[in-house]
């Protein structure tokens, strides 16, 4: 099997990220990303949506790092979130009203 190259750059150019984020305290990224939301949810308009977007960005980053070793309900609770996050932001930049 041919190992996925672009995977292998995204891993790798991940990891000092992700290395910065594990020695954090389990609840400092948490927080943020619940900082992040409730401020998109609170703040209208496109303002709103940049903040919701952002939180969806990093859900799907964190999603992919974490496909491979993911089960397949992991994989779908995972998804459900990040299409939560992904609704949001667009009824946030295209409200009813």
């Amino acid at each position: 099997m041919v190992p996925n190259s672009v995977r292998q750059r995204i891993d790798h150019a991940s990891l000092p990220l992700m290395t910065k984020l594990s020695r954090l305290p389990r609840l400092v990224p948490f927080l943020i990303l619940t900082a992040l939301l409730v401020g998109g949810v609170l703040i209208a308009g496109p303002a709103g949506f940049v903040l919701i977007a952002l939180d969806a960005v990093f859900v799907a980053w964190v999603l992919y790092l974490s496909w491979p070793a993911l089960s397949s309900s992991e994989r779908i609770m995972r998804l459900a979130v990040l299409l939560v996050a992904v609704a949001l932001a667009v009824v946030q930049l295209f409200p009813r009203s």
